[in-house]
């Protein structure tokens, strides 16, 4: 589960600047976070289709958010991919 003080700990580690909260950077680091968790409760949960759904729902946002960065700031995209350990 995502709480505050760990989502103010990953903003912090990915924003561009002071009062960053929603650039790309961070919204890829934070979906990554929840997609993770997710994972792990699938794997105890393997009949959870509803949370599949949201899984894959997350993992097209995160990929459509990907392919901006990648198309508009390819060093922060590069950075973010191997910070975060994505397979791109």
């Amino acid at each position: 589960m995502l709480t505050s003080r760990k989502k103010q700990k990953i903003i912090k580690e990915y924003q561009v600047h002071d009062k960053d909260t929603g650039s790309n950077e961070v919204q890829v680091a934070l979906l990554t976070k929840r997609i993770n968790d997710l994972i792990d409760h699938l794997k105890k949960h393997p009949k959870d289709h509803h949370s599949r759904r949201g899984l894959l729902k997350m993992v097209g946002k995160r990929r459509r958010f990907l392919e901006y960065l990648k198309k508009n700031n390819p060093k922060s995209y590069s950075v973010v991919v191997k910070k975060l350990g994505l397979k791109k």
